[in-house]
């Protein structure tokens, strides 16, 4: 699929909060964690893993929550003030935002090419053995920037 012209927007449900991505993400995938099943209301979350210098708040206040991870990290994560959307979250690894596709205006052109903590997936998912997945969280996130810019190259 091909890629939109950057910038692109986004926001949270009632608007209060609007951002602009700058650049294609390094990577979009699904987290089939618990947290992300609990707070997407969903089997999975999609995630956009963005550089921070690539991401920009045009307006609108989020709030943080500061969550403890299974490794022991905490990750910051944000929702809107006002209607408590979930937008992205920080990992102290720094640099980066993993933003919620969702929150795209359009998230047409945001296929997933691959899928992290399937060991705790919803029973009936069906995983693509094709795609970059891996039973837990990753470190090196490596395996899906080259997934991406595979899936990305004309």
């Amino acid at each position: 699929m091909a890629l939109p012209e950057f910038p692109v927007e986004g926001g949270c449900s009632c608007g209060a909060v609007r951002y602009r991505l700058k650049a294609s993400p390094l990577s979009v995938y699904n987290c089939h964690c618990k947290d992300c099943q609990r707070y997407s209301g969903a089997a999975w979350s999609m995630s956009m893993i963005v550089r921070e210098d690539d991401f920009e708040v045009l307006t609108g206040v989020t709030e943080v929550y500061d969550r403890k991870a299974d490794s022991g990290n905490v990750i910051a994560m944000n929702f809107c003030a006002k209607c408590h959307t979930w937008l992205w979250n920080v990992p102290p690894a720094g640099g980066i935002k993993v933003v919620r596709a969702g929150s795209l205006d359009n998230m047409d052109w945001t296929r997933p090419v691959g899928n992290i903590w399937t060991d705790s997936k919803a029973g009936w998912v069906d995983i693509d053995p094709a795609l970059a997945n891996f039973d837990k969280g990753i470190a090196d996130r490596t395996p899906l920037f080259e997934a991406w810019t595979r899936s990305h190259q004309d």
